[in-house]
Order: C-alpha cells, then structure tokens, then sequence
C-alpha cells in the first residue's frame, strides 16, 4: 500500500513520511483506534522514517486532527462531536472538564493536564468508558480555546541554576520557568507576579517574567496582597470612578430630599458590629392593634449615586461584592460612598429607599410599601451593646410593655424614643422568630472564628464568634424587607435577580443519611424532606455533644445558594417561596439591581395603579442571567480569598505553637488521616495516617472511622483526642499534629520538584501534590 499523497510529500522533504491525509484515510478506514505500531506497518515505514512519522502523529495531535485514548492509540477527531468548556483543576494533578451547556463534568487524565491551566477554556472529544474504569467518562483536549490567566502570583524559587515560580494556587499543577535576564529585581522566596510568555503543553514547561515583586510571607498584610492577586480581585479604582464619587460632595442634594418622604423625626437606629464603617441599614418598629407591628427598614440608596453604565457601575459590577479580610476590607465602592454619603451615620441626613411593613400578631406580613426616604439614623449602636442591654433587664422573661420601661430606665441610649424603638425591636423579633420556627426554616447557630491581632498587627488569638439574639434580630427585620423586595418585583414580573436556593441533591442527601444512620440518628420526610425535618433533626441533636459535628454534616449537604433571575425556586433554607437580596446595596451588586427596579416602581406610582408602570429600558432576561452567573462568581471569589487569608493567619498564629500539645476534636476521618479542631484555640489540623499508632488501619466511609486491624483501636468523628503541633506549612496552608506521646514525629518522605531536578529533570507539576491513596486500607 503507497500513500497516495506520497508525491506532494517528497517534493517537500528529503525523507517523505507518510502524509496526514492518508493517516486520516487509514484510521477512517480501519474504523477503530490504532496503535503506532499498526500505523507504522500499515504505512510501510522504513526504519529511518519511524521517528518522523511518530513526530507527524504528534503533531496532528496538536492540531486537533486526531486524538489518543488512554492506552496511546490514534483515534479520529469527530468534529461535530466536539464540546467546548472550562478546566477544573485538581491539585493532585488530574481535573476535571466542565462543558458550558451545563452537561455532564468528565475527567481530564493527568497526561491531560501538561498542556493547560486551571480556567483555560478547551475544545474536548468525549472519550467512551473504558474497561479500567467503566464509570468514569473522560475527556480529551483537542484544542485550547482561550488562556484565561495570562498573570500569576507565585513564589521565586531556584533549583539546580534553573529559576522558576511556584503558582500559589496550588489548583496550578506547572512550575513556571524564568529566564535569568527577567526576575526584575527579586529574591528567592518572595512573592511575585508572573506574565506568561509562553503557555504549557504536553512536553514543555510554560515560561514567563516577573513583573511585580509583592513581598516577603513575612512582610506586615502580605497575606491580603496575596489573597488579591490568586484571587484576581480588582482591588484598585479607577480615576474616573474616584472622580465620579468625589464631586458627590459629603451631604445629599437638599432638593432630592424635598421630594421624598420625610423619616427624620423617626427614631431610626442603626445596629453592627464594632469594627463596622459602611452602615446597610436602619430600622424602627412600633406597636399597632390587635398586637400587630409596624416596620420600617430603610436601606442605603445607593441606586441614587451609582447610576447604571457609569464608572462607578462598571466597577461594581466588575467587583460583584465587597470582600471582608479579618484586618481589611477591599469595598465594591469607593470609600467617599461606602463609609461616606452612603453609609447611614447617626446625626446626618441620608437618602434611603425604605420598605414599611405591616405585620400581624401571628409574625405574617400582611402589606408592604416601598418609599424614597430621607432620614437619619438617631443612634449607632453595636450588637454587644444590645445584647448587654437585653440581658441586663431579663428581657426574654419580660413583657412588651414591662420590656420597654426597663430599657428606658436602663438609660444606656442616647434618647427615650430610641430606647423604646430598641425595646419593641426585640419584641417584635419574638413574633417574627415564632413565625420563623412555625415555617420550619433552618437555623443554623454556626460559629466562625474571629481573628485578633496586637498593636503590630500581629495576630494574638483565634476564638469563636457566636450569633446573639440582638444578630438574629437584625436578621429577622432584614428577611422581612428582602421576601418583600421579591414578592413586590414578582407581582410586577419584572426580570431581576433572585436568591435562590435549591433543596440537597439525591447524592448529598444519600450520603447525609448514612452519616446520620452511623450516629444512631435518622431524617424524616422520606425521598424529599422539607427544611421543617432537617430543623426537627437539629433540635433533636442539640444537646448531643458532638451537636457541631452533626450541624456541620448538614449544613454541607446542602446546596450554594446563587443568583438567578427564577423567581419560583425559592429559598430551601429559609424556607421561603420567593427570595431575593436588597439589604445590602453598598456590598453586593445583585441587592443594587433590585433598588433600581423597586425604585423604578416607586417613581412611576405603580404600587398604586400597575398600569402606570413602563418597561422600556429595562434589563431583559439573558442579561440577567448573565449578570446572575458572574455575581455567583464573585461571591464564590470572595468567600476563597477570604477563606485563603484566614487559613494564613491560622498558620501564621500555629508556628509559634509548634511542640505544645492540646485537647481536641475529630471533625473529619479519611483514608488518609484524621482533621482535629482543638478546642482551646479554635484551629483545625490534620493528624496524618502515619502519626497513628503503628497498625493496618482501615477506613469505613459509611461509619466514618479509622479502625486498628490488629489492635482494634477505633478513631471516629467527635471523639476527643490529645495532640502536638507537629509542623505547619504555610506554603500549603497546613497545620500537621501528631497524637500526643503515640506513633514517630516523622512525616512520610514526598517526592517533589525539587528531587526532580536533581535528577536533572525539567521542574513540573504534572505529577501529583502529595496525592493520597485512595484504597481502603494504609499501613503503617
């Protein structure tokens, strides 16, 4: 068999391979993958010619003409067949392929891997189930559509003479190599950004320059400068966004004022935490008959300032949200509007769009009516101080009446309206909370840890910080107002964003039941439990010792909640029909698109005749989704830096503790280890399998244990356990313990990039970051 191309072929080149055409013909014709040596034989090749045919089946790989399967066979590329979407790294070296048409996620074999970064868009041939593994769908890249990360953050290394920078999200599997002439001043083991110059491929490491140099991991808020940059937060303004909030001025336009409803003799309070600046939002209630309440909840209308396609809006859109760091905040609008004009400071005249409720003696919202307002908040007051004020005066055994003359006389508020305003706040809270319970939503009491830090800026401690009652009151008066914000844009069908979210999945739920099987404990509500069975579960454990644990396993069955413009979804968790975001319009982009609808309706008198109302101009519903997806985005962004920066600091704050031992929980079983929360200070680490006692030990997943084959020795979830901080990597934001006075201090040896390259290998990541074992059974 000749190559019917042959004579194009050998006009080109002194030694003819066989043509891409005819390799394209054979495998067509063969119907089936081949292996290189069956196209070596089919296409006659003579010795000599062998590499360059193998170099020409390389390179139609490349181009995207023809593919191999797991086992290195060609097989023809089915165009029409391909599916375009995003890599999802793992740092343990393999990803997974994510299609845009919200199709099944497929695996992306590490060998996958080498030619892409975490985020890359890709072009993929969905490969069938093979005999290795008959469930697992994988893919394979043909094409790379886009690099979505042309900048790094990272660390300078250097090994061997070879320079290269260590991506700090470990989720980016390639070293990047630098050239000598391009480090741009900085020393090895700082933190640096990185432009890529060339992209990684299937044998060959990406190259870039460093074109920043952040610091040292031991430079003052270096963990924020780098949160920002893996995170890719925009974190600078631009002149034209400053310039816009600036000639705001610092008080609003008496003559806006003139035409809006007047709330300034209204005793409205604010209530944040202590070290809040931008002030959301502001309340009153007051007493009406039959034992009904009137609230009002006026909320910064920032919707008057941030105008849609201005500077200001492009920025916060491109921001999606402020981002809360345990010593900073990097807000989604200039601080001259966030702590400024728009921030509801006490003893100032402020503009509000505000929501006046009527509620029932039974918690129901019976009518609502959205106002342009101006007002000003009387009295800015802290949770703690609320709180100490409830609890000086009994207030959960007082009645309504003897409730407000025993705040009054407590004489800690600046006037007898505001104290009175404090005092029906929390009596209506009790009704609105008995509704609350009634619904059957869910209430999570979570605890998340609050950072404390010395004159330095030195972290100083790690401690829980619980919700108390004056937290919940808030919140019940801002579920109020969003629940009418969504039932009012409901009625007028007006396409917005919703928060919505949705019921745990099938799988979630499976596995939940069998964790709570494991802890004698069980859930109603058969193939579908509502969120009133999960309550009942919760307050069924709640004076269960290892009640945090059992919380913990619920509250991450459950789904993320997001944005979409489906107003009929709802809210599993709250247990609401119809939900959305308005409270919150200086820190969230979502809750300032429902202000500039709401005050919309307002403006063209439709509350009063929905006729009136005119829908030229506004967003439709592709828009909208689109605007969903990215603020899910940006609020998934920002929940990771935050959590990036606080791992950090734990880190950071457990150095100094290394040696000490400490009392703790099991909060986690694996294969691999245990996870311990240490009860004292409020970190979690691991305890590694080979930091046990020497034993074969055997991990159950249903039962969640580590179980001892010859000694029978049992670890399970909420057991307490001694341990000593053994090491912390702050690199790899881990903290290591060992049980204390059992098993060696070692650590199993690793085999890293490093040890490569004193092999004289290329530094890369393809291979797996200390990949676990995935049997049953370790040893040690």
């Amino acid at each position: 068999m000749s190559d019917p191309y042959g004579d194009a072929e050998a006009s080109r080149y002194d030694n003819p391979v066989a043509s891409r055409k005819w390799l394209l013909e054979l495998l067509e014709q063969a119907g089936r993958p081949l292996d290189y040596e069956e196209m070596a034989s089919l296409t006659q090749t003579i010795e000599s010619n062998r590499e360059g045919l193998f170099a020409r089946l390389s390179a139609m790989c490349r181009d995207g003409q023809i593919i191999t399967d797991r086992i290195g066979r060609y097989v023809l590329v089915d165009r029409a067949g391909l599916v375009s979407g995003r890599v999802i790294a793992h740092r343990d070296g393999f990803g997974f392929f994510e299609p845009d048409d919200d199709g099944d996620t497929l695996y992306l074999h590490d060998r996958q891997m080498r030619k892409v970064f975490h985020g890359d868009r890709v072009l993929v041939a969905v490969m069938p189930p093979s005999r290795h593994s008959k469930s697992k769908r994988e893919a394979r890249i043909v094409e790379v559509l886009q690099r979505t990360h042309q900048r790094l953050i990272g660390r300078l290394r250097e090994q061997a003479g070879v320079k290269f920078v260590t991506p700090e999200d470990d989720r980016f599997l390639h070293e990047i190599l630098i050239p000598d002439d391009q480090l741009n001043g900085a020393r090895f083991g700082q933190f640096v950004v990185v432009q890529l110059d060339t992209f990684p491929e299937s044998n060959r490491q990406p190259v870039g320059h460093v074109v920043d140099v952040v610091g040292a991991a031991s430079d003052p808020g270096i963990e924020v400068q780098v949160a920002v940059r893996t995170h890719d937060l925009p974190y600078e303004f631009s002149a034209e966004a400053i310039a816009q909030a600036r000639a705001f001025g610092d008080s609003i336009d008496p003559t806006i004022a003139d035409m809006r409803v007047d709330l300034r003799d209204y005793p409205f309070v604010t209530i944040d935490g202590e070290d809040a600046r931008d002030f959301d939002d502001a309340v009153y209630a007051a007493p009406r008959g039959k034992g009904g309440w009137t609230l009002w909840v006026a909320i910064a209308d920032v919707a008057n300032y941030v105008t849609e396609n201005s500077p200001l809006d492009q920025t916060a859109i491109q921001r999606g949200t402020s981002v809360y760091f345990p010593s900073e905040v990097i807000p989604m609008l200039p601080e001259t509007l966030s702590n400024g004009l728009c921030s509801l400071n006490p003893q100032v005249d402020r503009l509000a769009l505000a929501v006046c409720l009527e509620i029932a003696s039974t918690g129901r919202v019976t009518s609502y009516r959205f106002h342009e307002v101006v007002f000003q908040s009387q009295q800015r007051l802290t949770y703690k101080q609320v709180q100490d004020t409830l609890d000086s005066v009994e207030a959960d055994h007082q009645s309504p009446a003897a409730l407000k003359d025993a705040i009054v006389e407590s004489g800690r508020f600046n006037t007898t309206a505001v104290a009175e305003n404090v005092a029906d706040l929390f009596s209506l809270y009790r009704v609105l909370r008995a509704a609350r319970d009634d619904r059957g939503a869910l209430d999570f009491d979570s605890v998340e840890p609050k950072f404390s830090f010395d004159e330095k800026g030195k972290i100083s401690s790690v401690v829980p910080h619980q919700r108390l009652e004056a937290h919940k009151l808030i919140e019940e008066c801002m579920l109020a107002a969003n629940v009418a914000a969504a039932r009012c844009l409901k009625k007028f069908k007006l396409p917005t964003l919703y928060r919505i979210h949705e019921g745990p999945s099938d799988e979630r739920l499976a596995a939940l039941r069998q964790f709570l099987g494991s802890m004698a404990l069980g859930l109603g509500g058969g193939e579908k439990p509502e969120p009133s069975d999960y309550q009942a579960l919760l307050d069924q454990a709640q004076a269960r010792p290892d009640f945090p644990l059992i919380q913990a396993m619920i509250l991450r069955s459950m789904q993320q909640a997001k944005y979409a413009p489906d107003p009929d979804i709802g809210h599993f968790g709250l247990s609401y029909d119809h939900y959305t975001h308005f409270t919150s319009p200086i820190r969230r982009y979502p809750d300032l698109t429902v202000h500039r609808l709401l005050k919309w309706i307002v403006q063209t008198g439709a509350q009063d005749d929905p006729s009136k109302l005119v829908r030229d101009h506004l967003p439709n519903m592709d828009q909208m989704v689109g605007l969903g997806e990215h603020c899910s985005l940006t609020e998934r962004r920002a929940d990771e830096a935050s959590r990036d920066v606080g791992q950090w600091l734990k880190c950071q704050f457990m150095r100094e503790k290394l040696g000490e031992e400490y009392q703790g929980t099991i909060t986690g079983v694996a294969s691999f280890g245990l996870f311990v929360l240490l009860d004292e200070l409020f970190v979690e680490g691991m305890v590694h399998v080979t930091q046990l006692p020497p034993d074969y030990w055997v991990f159950s997943e249903q039962q969640h244990t580590l179980t001892g084959e010859r000694t029978h020795q049992v670890f399970r979830l909420a057991d307490s356990v001694r341990v000593t901080v053994a090491r912390v990597d702050l690199d790899a934001r881990r903290i290591d313990f060992a049980l204390a006075g059992d098993g060696p201090v070692g650590r199993p040896r690793r085999v890293s990039v490093r040890s490569r390259l004193k092999e004289g290998k290329i530094p890369g990541k393809s291979q797996s970051r200390g990949r676990s074992k995935k049997s049953g059974k370790s040893r040690r």
